[in-house]
């Protein structure tokens, strides 16, 4: 009898103090910093990371998100959703059976900058930022003499050096939307190597250079559940995200109205 309710009295303790199983579902360019922060929670945590670049074609951001929710769906306590509102691109997301838990954020920088608050402050003081960040930097060409260059080569390769540079003034005009480079991180590693890069890259596009320090608070606050409405959203099943057209950003809605 004894040993039945020492048993019992072991289980009971398991259950109140269990730690939530999470599957974060995210943007490959957070990787770094969403494994850091999960390795200090006391959680247990499972990763889909897809692949960065999603948000320039949002109806396949919105179809691949899906399907991996689908999948994860009825395994995990939540599944943490590491994108912001990314060009409408989690605009329809549907919560299954499992919910979803989303930052209130336009797009990956806000995780960085730590609120959505800071980032629309710094935007509005800052027009025409273009940001760069360890996962942007490690994940695909960012603007400046190596992605024009790199181009330039393929394009020259391919249809010849005339032809070439025509090609390379009509991709690049977007560059005159911009006129400074911020880099911005969570000082995980690798930070002055990227600020550097990030410097080179702003000289040579004749652009401004600036560094903000990032806030981990709202990443570990995700990771942890902590779960407040002002920075999160909590989407329930049957519910679906959409945007909200204010300083919100993002809301759930019913599937069927």
């Amino acid at each position: 009898m004894l040993a039945e309710d020492l048993r019992k009295s072991v289980t009971d303790h398991m259950e109140t103090s269990r730690s939530k199983r999470y599957c974060v579902i995210a943007c490959h360019v957070l990787w770094r910093e969403i494994a850091h922060f999960a390795a200090e929670s006391e959680n247990v945590f499972f990763f889909r990371f897809l692949k960065q670049g999603l948000h320039d074609t949002p109806d396949i951001l919105r179809a691949d998100l899906q399907k991996v929710i689908d999948e994860e769906d009825g395994k995990h306590d939540a599944l943490l959703i590491g994108y912001g509102l990314c060009s409408n691109g989690i605009q329809g997301i549907t919560a299954r059976t499992t919910p979803l838990v989303c930052v209130c954020a336009h797009d990956c920088i806000t995780f960085l900058l730590g609120s959505k608050e800071r980032y629309r402050e710094y935007f509005d003081s800052h027009p025409g930022t273009y940001w760069y960040s360890p996962g942007w930097i490690e994940d695909c060409p960012m603007p400046g003499q190596e992605r024009y260059e790199a181009a330039l080569k393929t394009y020259t390769e391919l249809y010849g050096e005339e032809s070439a540079k025509y090609l390379m003034e009509a991709t690049e005009t977007w560059i005159k939307n911009y006129g400074q480079a911020c880099y911005v991180d969570l000082g995980i590693g690798g930070s002055e190597s990227h600020r550097e890069y990030t410097r080179r890259c702003a000289l040579w596009l004749g652009w401004g250079y600036d560094n903000q320090r990032g806030d981990p608070e709202l990443v570990r606050r995700w990771l942890n559940g902590e779960w407040d409405s002002e920075a999160f959203l909590v989407v329930r099943p049957g519910e679906v995200i959409a945007p909200s057209f204010d300083e919100r950003v993002i809301e759930a809605r019913p599937v069927n109205p």
